[in-house]
């Protein structure tokens, strides 16, 4: 309960994924990840599907929640907005890592 209503579905503790929005069902997959507080949390395009606000909503949720608990997010996007949250960008092409960059110019929330 406390993980969902931190992610803002603490109301929504009964709902069918069918009568929710994209945007709170990607919320629940990330209670659903973070519940058990694993010390890595991977996120293969968690916002591949959602618009540029949800993406934001989502992204800050993440990395805050991550941050709070204290756990490692290894997030896998083609989407270099998404990418600017992270501290490290691993470039990968061909199953091989090509660049890695720390990224001094993050975005903040």
């Amino acid at each position: 309960r406390d993980v969902l209503q931190r992610v803002g579905l603490g109301s929504h503790l009964n709902h069918r994924p069918t009568q929710m929005s994209g945007g709170q069902q990607q919320r629940v997959g990330i209670a659903r990840a973070l519940v058990s507080r694993p010390p890595i949390v991977f996120a293969d395009e968690p916002t591949g599907n959602l618009d540029t606000r949800t993406t934001r909503e989502v992204l800050e949720l993440m990395t805050s929640m991550t941050r709070d608990f204290g756990q490692t997010l290894v997030l896998v996007t083609h989407d270099m907005a998404v990418a600017a949250y992270a501290h490290r960008i691993i470039h990968i092409s061909d199953g091989n890592i090509v660049k890695i960059v720390n990224n001094r110019k993050r975005v903040v929330q």
